[in-house]
């Protein structure tokens, strides 16, 4: 009896287990359709579709960057099976062993690859693309592939636009959600400053496969396939006529010409020389040796990334900092005897010009002896303990223009130049052990002091806004595309605004008094438009000084600020001055009235003045 009933027992456990399993496999299968699907992702293969990038346009609409078709031959290599590869040579127009060496490498890193395809061929020719479309049935595992590349309809801003490339192991590490082998992205400029809302998010076809390996049908009818949603176009501030313009302009120099809308702080043209043609961007492999070993290193973008000492233009700043403190007043005169003496025989020199001077005078004829004086006093007051106090209050008002900083653009790359402090001085000469004529050629935007050709279109922007600048930036908002809101924000100097028309007067008498008053920027006059500027001749270590002109016009309701940097060009009136006016007339005016000055400036070439590493 108790052996039926152990028997009984047994076969009732059994019966469970076989009820239990039968359930599970039922809701498996059947109720829970999940592992089914699993199950058959393992027999599907997933085919990407690229996004089309986003276009980048001008302040105007004029496109800067749009997209054309470009063909790929791709490879899945566990799909490949036993072909004619005389005969895929020929179609491709490439040599087997080309196609032998590239299977060879993909069979190495199967193990990474998997199923995901692999480019062998980019941007085949569309001819090379469709024949190998008419007999792609005859090599299984290779496909063709459609995307877009990048367009340039208008040679402007090769530097700041940037370039569009396939992304490395590096790159893929950073990005790992985003990107993987095969991906493009924006590398510099723009491109990569935008790249979130440039880039798009990529669809992909799924289609499911036999047990051979081989393409049978769209997977579930396609109702699983995710389309590509493009990437949102980018509207720039740029101008793209006048950063032709200053292209040409800029053509066989070295440096800078930065244009701003001094109401908005936007970027009007950004000219970077020598620079990148945009015909190089689009394929910039095949470029890319000749680019990386030019002496001259196009791809530094000289405007915010070139530190240099910004010479007599940063007299205003100083002048405007000895109006605040109230060691200067307009009227005020300063001698100059060829320049400023002091100490024992020592002198920072100055031109030939009419001595005492007044202010506005001081700052059309560009005198050095007067912003001595200025700096001196500034550095001396009795209120500071000593001149390292002096130095950092002095420091603190300067740094309110934006300099020694960076100026937090939305432009990549870009460099904080640099305003020195008395640690600087007190590790040089020893604490207490130096004095303002020490730092003398502070006055003059020498010495220690470096900024960069945006930090002084920056300052130009500031004076003619008359106290406040907009942080400089690129981009417009636009569908899709947000600006902080710290660039519509006004960034206000320690300077009160009513010191800056008594500075402006000497400007608009630099440009506008005539050579035979002393106006050191006659060359810039321009009837009618009222250009306000000011020169500078900055010194070079490694040869000719470099040229330099700030200037914005109108006086009143200014329209753009521009600042012209020209390495190895001279005094500030040769080569930075006639290139920033034209600038400014052909924005305000559309046309040039000074053909001959134009002409001039165009067939100028000073690369061989230049001095490299």
């Amino acid at each position: 009896m108790k052996q039926d009933t152990r028997h009984i027992r047994l076969l009732i456990g059994l019966g469970a287990v076989v009820l239990l399993l039968l359930g599970k496999i039922f809701s498996l299968q059947i109720v829970d359709g999940k592992y089914k699907e699993d199950a058959d992702r393992n027999a599907t293969i997933y085919e990407t579709i690229y996004p089309t990038r986003g276009v980048i346009y001008d302040r105007n609409g004029v496109i800067l960057v749009g997209n054309k078709v470009a063909y790929d031959i791709v490879v899945h290599p566990r799909e490949v099976k036993a072909f004619d590869t005389l005969a895929l040579a020929t179609t491709l127009g490439v040599t087997p062993e080309f196609i032998r060496g590239r299977l060879q490498e993909y069979r190495r890193r199967r193990s990474s690859i998997g199923s995901q395809g692999v480019t062998m061929l980019r941007t085949v020719p569309a001819e090379t693309y469709m024949r190998f479309d008419e007999v792609k049935y005859r090599f299984p595992g290779f496909r063709g592939q459609v995307r877009s590349i990048r367009d340039y309809p208008v040679n402007a801003g090769g530097n700041l636009l940037g370039y569009v490339s396939e992304v490395n192991q590096r790159y893929i590490e950073m990005h790992p959600d985003d990107y993987r082998s095969g991906d493009y992205a924006g590398m510099t400029g723009i491109e990569a400053a935008r790249e979130a809302e440039l880039r798009g998010v990529k669809g992909y076809h799924i289609y499911q496969r036999n047990s051979r390996n081989q393409i049978e049908q769209p997977y579930k009818g396609g109702a699983e396939d995710k389309e590509a949603v493009p990437g949102h176009d980018i509207v720039t501030t740029i101008d793209a006529a006048l950063q032709q313009y200053g292209q040409e302009l800029m053509q066989n120099k070295v440096g800078s010409l930065v244009a701003i809308e001094p109401s908005t702080g936007e970027i009007l043209a950004l000219v970077s020389s020598p620079g990148i043609d945009v015909s190089q961007l689009a394929d910039i492999g095949k470029y890319w040796n000749e680019i990386s070993q030019n002496p001259y290193k196009p791809m530094y973008n000289r405007a915010v990334q070139a530190s240099y000492p910004p010479g007599s233009v940063f007299k205003l700043v100083n002048g405007l900092i000895g109006l605040q403190e109230g060691v200067l007043r307009p009227e005020m005169m300063y001698p100059c005897s060829r320049g400023y003496h002091f100490g024992s025989g020592h002198k920072l020199g100055c031109h030939v010009h009419k001595s005492p001077l007044n202010m506005e005078e001081s700052i059309m004829m560009s005198c050095n002896a007067y912003y001595c004086y200025v700096l001196k006093n500034i550095l001396d007051q009795r209120k500071f303990d000593d001149v390292a106090e002096g130095l950092d209050h002095w420091r603190e008002m300067v740094m309110s223009f934006g300099f020694g900083r960076k100026l937090e653009s939305d432009f990549p790359a870009e460099l904080s130049g640099s305003i020195p402090s008395s640690k600087l001085y007190n590790r040089s000469y020893g604490k207490g052990r130096w004095n303002s004529t020490t730092v003398i050629s502070l006055s003059i935007g020498q010495g220690e002091i470096l900024a960069t050709p945006m930090h002084l279109a920056n300052l130009c922007a500031t004076i003619a806004n008359r106290g406040h600048y907009y942080i400089p930036h690129i981009v417009k908002a636009s569908e899709g595309v947000e600006i902080e809101e710290r660039f519509t924000r006004p960034q206000y100097t320690l300077v009160d605004t009513l010191h800056f028309p008594k500075l402006i007067k000497g400007m608009w008498r630099a440009v506008n008094s005539g050579a035979g008053m002393g106006g050191t920027a006659w060359v810039a006059h321009v009837d009618s438009l009222d250009i306000c500027g000011k020169t500078g001749t900055a010194q070079n270590p490694r040869g000719a000084d470099n040229s330099v002109f700030i200037c914005f016009a109108p006086m009143d309701n200014p329209k753009i600020a521009i600042a012209a940097y020209v390495e190895n060009g001279g005094f500030g009136a040769t080569y930075a001055a006639p290139m920033a006016s034209l600038m400014v007339e052909k924005y305000l005016k559309g046309s040039i009235s000074r053909p001959a000055l134009e002409k001039r400036m165009l067939e100028a070439n000073l690369m061989d003045r230049v001095k490299h590493d």
